[in-house]
């Protein structure tokens, strides 16, 4: 599963409390050889972890550990290691599997308990900044849900939707000398007010910034005819052959994309400064982490790399040099940041990521305060 898959609904689901033990495995992973040569041999080391934490574990029965032990081996085969992206996330109970590719790394770690962890798809998630991008033509309307690493076609809402063939008119013709534009026609202004409200719907239900692609005579009567072209972040006023494969649509799509999140970077700075001038702001990962936690931080801005191993310690991080942290120390977090994003989200802040290097001088993460 990728992140686009993380619906709030599934979320709900894997969050849900689950007869003890419910076995979550997260590795990092590399993209491109030689580095992902390493990956599956450490998956292998992580799974006889997990089996050994299992045999010795007393609240495991035998059935139950080998229920979990055939999921396990079904979800490490059916893992594909061309897909491969920053992380690797198993989720197991002796009724399912499931297998999460994430564009953010993780640590290294079993863990057993009686609901999954999702702390790591939850930050993966917020980062990858998941977009809705709709294509347009006269007679085809198709609905695209992606971010920066892939695009793929949702068919959700009644998307695809293609128009019924428009019946000739040879009177005009014959009166006048010429075929109409199908532009111009009723039935295709009402094809795309349709698209629109099925458009709508499914914002509603998952939004996300939007962005347009079609020939400039599609946007302009889908802007006369609807109310999503609005809200769109971005728009491709260029026609996208039936056809055009996922890939090739996204590499279209990139210079609209870099442009909307200049414009977006430049807002959330603003928004910090604003903070700044009336002394709600926090900045450094022990302040936020402070505001996060008593639900003061109103926008939690993040570096997209930025990652610390801390202990915790009388409510405050005390920062670890990678590789001095003791893995069976309970005080200690190797993923605090994704830890802090998922208890930002539930706590309702807005939580943004930036490129490296635009929150420097604050540590790599700020928050804009509620009070």
């Amino acid at each position: 599963m990728d992140t686009d898959d993380l619906t709030a609904g599934l979320l709900r689901e894997l969050r849900a409390a689950k007869p003890y033990p419910a076995l979550s495995l997260t590795l990092p992973t590399h993209r491109r050889a030689p580095d992902n040569a390493q990956d599956a041999v450490r998956l292998r080391n992580l799974v006889s972890e997990a089996m050994n934490r299992l045999e010795a574990d007393p609240k495991v029965g035998r059935e139950t550990r080998t229920a979990i032990k055939e999921q396990l081996d079904q979800a490490v085969t059916e893992v594909d290691p061309r897909r491969a992206l920053d992380a690797l996330v198993l989720l197991v109970t002796p009724d399912e599997h499931q297998i999460w590719q994430l564009p953010r790394t993780a640590p290294e770690r079993v863990v057993l308990s009686d609901s999954y962890l999702t702390r790591n798809l939850v930050a993966a998630k917020a980062q990858a900044q998941p977009f809705w991008a709709l294509t347009v033509s006269a007679d085809r309307a198709e609905l695209w849900g992606g971010t920066a690493d892939a695009l793929r076609e949702a068919r959700t809402g009644g998307f695809p939707m293609t128009a019924p063939p428009l019946d000739p008119d040879p009177q005009r013709e014959e009166q006048i000398g010429d075929t109409p534009s199908i532009f111009s026609s009723q039935e295709t202004r009402a094809f795309l007010r349709s698209a629109d409200e099925k458009l709508r719907a499914v914002l509603a239900a998952d939004p996300r910034p939007l962005y347009l692609a079609g020939s400039a005579q599609a946007l302009t009567v889908l802007d006369e005819v609807g109310e999503s072209p609005r809200s769109a972040a971005g728009r491709l006023a260029k026609g996208i052959p039936a056809g055009t494969a996922p890939s090739g649509l996204l590499e279209e799509l990139r210079p609209v994309l870099e442009e909307h999140q200049e414009r977006f970077a430049a807002t959330v700075d603003g928004r910090l400064d604003e903070a700044r001038g009336r002394r709600a702001f926090a900045g450094g990962l022990d302040e936020v982490w402070a505001a996060v936690r008593e639900g003061r931080a109103g926008l939690v801005a993040v570096e997209e790399h930025f990652q610390r191993t801390v202990r915790v310690t009388d409510e405050h991080l005390e920062p670890l040099d990678e590789g001095t942290a003791d893995p069976a120390d309970s005080t200690v977090r190797e993923d605090i940041v994704d830890e802090l994003v998922e208890r930002a989200l539930d706590n309702g802040a807005e939580v943004v990521f930036l490129p490296d290097g635009s929150l420097t001088e604050h540590g790599g993460i700020a928050a804009a305060l509620r009070y």
